[in-house]
């Protein structure tokens, strides 16, 4: 038998830009989307860790991000 000991997701998420609004309001609402799914992930008590936060030249955002899966332990994987 086998049993998950721990486990996280690696993932690289693009925040990008809505085409059919200004490019400013388009970068704010980047902005307000990358700050609501960093607080979901806190208030959902999700362990996570931001490996690299980068704004690309046209405003939107790359994260790279380790976080739990499920409610797995995540053992060493965020040290």
């Amino acid at each position: 038998m086998k049993r998950v000991k721990a486990a996280c997701i690696c993932q690289t998420l693009h925040f990008m830009l809505k085409e059919d609004v200004a490019h400013d309001y388009a970068v704010k609402m980047v902005d307000e989307e990358v700050a609501h799914y960093k607080a979901k992930l806190e208030r959902d008590n999700v362990r996570f860790r931001i490996m690299e936060e980068n704004r690309q030249d046209d405003g939107s955002v790359i994260i790279k991000i380790k976080k739990q899966y499920n409610q797995s332990s995540v053992g060493d994987y965020l040290d």
